[in-house]
């Protein structure tokens, strides 16, 4: 199992909790609680998704050698090592 996978796998549950709890209090505090027998196993899958492809980008910048390599930064890198 490599770094990225298991720093991803982490991730991925953390994040996914994340975006479904804030899909869950947008289903069940809005007008869409009558439907919400339909759109949470919709949320569940979405969520799975959104947060596989976030956790594996997310992964390798939480290496500290990502950050000490001498590579060239995309504007989100730019903006996450500003912010930090």
């Amino acid at each position: 199992m490599s770094t990225r996978f298991a720093i991803s796998a982490l991730l991925f549950m953390m994040i996914q909790a994340v975006l479904f709890g804030i899909g869950a209090v947008l289903i069940l505090a809005t007008p869409l609680q009558g439907r919400a027998a339909e759109l949470m196993p919709i949320l569940v899958v979405l969520t799975m998704a959104l947060s596989g492809g976030a956790s594996w980008w997310l992964a390798p910048r939480l290496r500290s050698r990502f950050w000490k390599s001498s590579h060239r930064l995309t504007a989100g890198d730019k903006f996450l090592a500003d912010i930090s």
